[in-house]
């Protein structure tokens, strides 16, 4: 069967499914990419495409909104406090992507462990005023290459987190 047919035939809901998990906070693509192939049993060329899309859709919003966000945000008393405790830990996180610039930011979204991925390397970029294209293209570089990484450990069977063979 022709790969697009494939996709077309997959069904939505794990497709849809599978593209929250890649654009959620927390587990991007190291979440996605397993989920697709050992839950809803995607072949990996398709959990690849499917994680990384789903990775890229919340990035420009984040590199676009998030200084707007922030200031309506720290109006709220409470959340206040959080907003600055969060943006001092991602600024001391962007240091190392302010030295290297672009190749810094590659890499740091590249690293397929947790704090590191596409939401807070936007979120970096942002804090450091990079211009949103070089952002944007440095962040996709590196979500391809998290998706390489993910996808080849998946299809080896094991996971990111704690390198537990998966059965």
């Amino acid at each position: 069967m022709h790969t697009v047919e494939q996709l077309v035939d997959m069904d939505f809901s794990n497709i849809l499914t599978v593209l929250a998990i890649a654009a959620s906070p927390v587990s991007e693509l190291r979440g996605a990419i397993p989920v697709a192939v050992s839950v809803y049993n995607f072949p990996w060329y398709h959990a690849f495409l499917i994680g990384v899309i789903g990775n890229i859709i919340p990035v420009p919003f984040i590199l676009l909104f998030l200084n707007a966000i922030v200031r309506q945000l720290s109006r709220i008393h409470f959340l206040e406090r959080f907003m600055r405790w969060f943006l001092e830990h991602a600024r001391r996180r962007g240091q190392l992507i302010e030295r290297s610039e672009g190749a810094g930011l590659v890499l740091f979204v590249s690293v397929p462990l947790p704090v590191t991925g596409a939401w807070t390397g936007s979120i970096i970029a942002v804090l450091l005023g990079l211009r949103f294209r070089y952002a944007l293209l440095s962040i996709i570089a590196g979500i391809l290459i998290a998706g390489i990484i993910v996808t080849s450990a998946t299809m080896l069977g094991w996971t990111l987190f704690g390198l537990i063979k998966i059965d």
